[in-house]
């Protein structure tokens, strides 16, 4: 009799959460940017020893957002408000939307609600 609740519980585990939600504004996405740019400023920055190291990763962190924003290849991210009203920030590449639109919250991605 316990087989059928383990099979259930796992089942629902291994489902991803979907829950709809509505497009609130879009917003530029330079992760890319900070990532690259705290990575080279890392490095160079390790010439000068550990702090130097820190303070390269936070200037290359500033900087690499800035110059991914300012070149024009920054990516659409989305802020979505979900149904318990907690706003949160998705990427969704390939997939565009407009504030208002209902979309349904799959893992880490936003989808069109159907």
């Amino acid at each position: 009799m316990k087989m059928p609740s383990v099979t259930l519980c796992l089942a629902l585990l291994a489902s991803p959460a979907a829950f709809s939600a509505e497009v609130i504004s879009e917003v530029p996405d330079t992760t890319v940017g900070k990532a690259g740019g705290g990575m080279t400023g890392m490095m160079l920055g390790a010439l000068g020893g550990p702090i130097g190291a820190v303070a390269g990763a936070a200037v290359g962190y500033f900087g690499g957002g800035a110059a991914q924003q300012s070149s024009g290849l920054a990516e659409p991210a989305y802020l979505v408000k979900t149904d318990d009203g907690s706003v949160q920030r998705f990427r969704s590449p390939g997939q565009r939307f407009k504030p208002g639109d209902q979309v349904r919250v799959n893992g880490i991605r936003i989808e069109a609600a159907q």
